[in-house]
């Protein structure tokens, strides 16, 4: 069988008039997503081994795209638990999306909102231990702006990134049309999204290769079970 190759196109949720409704419901899939496919545990994994293998005080951590927030609030859940230290950065560059994530993070201390281009971000060298995206890299349709957020991460953390997506696959995408006519059938952004998001992820191959181009001299990708790929790079 042959590889399902990159699509490019428009996700709705990126539009900067998206209905506020229709946007809350996709975020909240999202955040569906992310706690029961993958996405909140593959951060979580990879995030453990970096702070175990780089140990400090506290650490400061860089959320890129946050979108609702969601993984920055099981972050501090996290770092609570496991009684480590975390300031939280949230970032997004959607008006509505952050006034969104301001409200669904109010009750967090640990974290804070705030907005910031993905392909310039605001933030001075090594402002940060830790830079986070996930499952938004895939948004970035031209490998070059890809590699453009990718620099961008690593310039301004000490220790390295995480970057966590879907894995791109006939299966996946076999999934998320499944998803798309039953449980998203009534969410019109989701419906059209979450198939979109598939086409237009990654393959491991491809993150190896844009982490090359990046440059970066210490990067893995890690494959998870089921549709999730991370690429990790660790600048120490």
């Amino acid at each position: 069988m042959s590889a399902l190759p990159r699509m490019a196109g428009a996700e709705l949720m990126d539009e900067p008039a998206q209905d506020h409704t229709e946007l809350s419901k996709s975020l909240e899939d999202l955040r569906r997503v992310n706690r029961w496919l993958g996405g909140t545990r593959v951060v979580l994994h990879h995030l453990g081994d970096l702070v175990r293998r780089h140990p400090r005080a506290g650490y400061r951590i860089l959320d890129v795209a946050t979108g609702s927030g969601d993984i920055p609030l099981e972050i501090a859940k996290w770092a609570r638990a496991e009684d480590v230290a975390v300031r939280i950065v949230a970032t997004d560059n959607h008006a509505t999306t952050l006034e969104m994530a301001r409200a669904h993070t109010a009750a967090e201390p640990a974290v804070t909102v705030e907005t910031a281009d993905a392909l310039k971000l605001p933030y001075a060298d090594d402002s940060f231990d830790v830079a986070l995206i996930s499952t938004a890299l895939h948004h970035f349709d031209d490998e070059r702006d890809c590699v453009r957020v990718l620099r961008e991460m690593h310039r301004v953390s000490r220790i390295g990134l995480v970057v966590n997506d879907l894995a791109r696959s006939r299966t996946a995408l076999l999934g998320a049309r499944l998803l798309a006519a039953t449980v998203w059938r009534t969410h019109p952004v989701t419906r059209h999204d979450g198939p979109l998001s598939v086409r237009r992820s990654f393959t491991p191959d491809e993150l190896r290769a844009l982490a090359a181009r990046a440059g970066f001299a210490k990067a893995m990708v890690h494959a998870h079970f089921p549709f999730r790929v991370a690429l990790v790079v660790e600048k120490e």
